[in-house]
C-alpha cells in the first residue's frame, strides 16, 4: 500500500514553498510539460487513489512511472517516446481478495511530430501504441497494439488539445479476454508567470466489447520549482468518476498527485 498521508504532506510542503523558485525559465518549462509531445526529457510519477472499485467496492492505489524522451528523427521532425509502467495495489476489490500488489501491463507510445507548428499554430503527432503484458496477477495477459494521435495549441498562457488511441489485442493466452479499447483525452491548462498551472482533463475509455464508458475527470494544480540543482514539478488535485464501469468501478471522488523530474537541454 502506498502511504497517502506521507505523499499529501510532502506535496503540500513543496507547493507552499514554490514562489521563491519561480522564474521565466520555469514558466516555459511548465508550458512544455502541458504539451505531451514537447521536446523535453521528463520522468513523471503519477499517483491515483480511487474507491468503489470492483464488485466488492474496494480501493485502488496506482503509481504510474512515465518516462518521456524526444528522439531526433530529422531536421524537421522528432519522435516522442512515452512509457507508462503501472504499479498497482488493490484492496478488497472482490470478495475475499484481500490486498493484491503487482506491476500492471506496460503501455508504450511513439509519436512522430514535426518541429514546426502548422500555419494555425497547432502541434500534432501520430504513431503506434503498444501494450506489453507483465504476466502478473493484475495483467491482462494480452499483447495489444493500435494507432495514437495528439493535437494541441499553445496560445499565451493557455494550452488545449486532445489525445487519442485505440488498442486491440493480437496475442497472448488462448483463453484471454479480448480487447478493443478507445482512449479519448481532451485537456486544457492555464499557466501563470510563477510557473503555476491549473490543468483539467478527462481520460475517457470506451470498451467496444462491453459497450461501456469509463470517464474520470481530473483537476490539478501543478508547480515547477528547483530543489538544489534539480528542476521538478509537483502537483495535487482531485478526480471524479462521471461515468464508471458497472462491474469494475471506480466510483465517486478520488485523488491525483504527481512528481515530475525534468531534464531540460543545456
Amino acid at each position: 500500500m502506498f502511504c497517502k498521508k506521507t505523499i499529501i504532506a510532502a506535496s503540500a510542503a513543496l507547493l507552499f514553498a514554490t514562489h521563491a523558485f519561480a522564474s521565466e525559465n520555469t514558466e516555459e518549462l511548465a508550458k512544455k510539460l502541458n504539451n505531451p509531445i514537447s521536446n523535453l526529457i521528463s520522468v513523471p510519477f503519477q499517483y491515483d487513489y480511487d474507491q468503489g472499485v470492483g464488485p466488492n467496492k474496494g480501493s485502488r492505489n496506482l503509481l504510474n512511472i512515465q518516462p518521456v524522451a524526444p528522439i531526433d528523427f530529422s531536421d524537421d521532425a522528432i519522435i516522442i517516446s512515452r512509457t507508462i509502467i503501472p504499479l498497482e495495489s488493490e484492496r478488497n476489490v472482490t470478495p475475499g481478495s484481500g490486498i493484491q500488489s503487482a506491476v500492471g501491463d506496460i503501455t508504450q507510445s511513439f509519436w512522430y511530430s514535426p518541429k514546426k507548428k502548422t500555419a494555425n499554430g497547432y502541434v500534432w503527432g501520430v504513431g503506434p501504441v503498444l501494450t506489453i503484458p507483465t504476466g502478473t496477477s493484475l495483467s491482462s495477459k494480452s499483447w495489444g497494439a493500435g494507432p495514437t494521435a495528439i493535437v494541441l495549441k499553445q496560445q499565451g498562457p493557455w494550452t488545449y488539445g486532445g489525445l487519442f488511441n485505440h488498442v486491440w489485442d493480437y496475442a497472448g493466452r488462448s483463453n484471454r479476454n479480448h480487447t478493443s479499447l478507445t482512449l479519448l483525452q481532451p485537456f486544457v491548462s492555464y499557466t501563470w508567470p510563477t510557473a503555476t498551472s491549473v490543468a483539467m482533463n478527462t481520460e475517457s475509455t470506451y470498451d467496444w466489447r462491453e459497450n461501456q464508458w469509463s470517464v474520470p475527470v481530473n483537476l490539478m494544480v501543478n508547480q515547477v520549482l528547483k530543489l538544489g540543482g534539480q528542476i521538478i514539478q509537483v502537483g495535487t488535485g482531485v478526480r471524479y468518476w462521471a461515468v464508471s464501469d458497472d462491474n469494475h468501478g471506480p466510483t465517486g471522488w478520488g485523488l491525483r498527485m504527481n512528481l515530475t523530474f525534468l531534464f531540460p537541454s543545456k
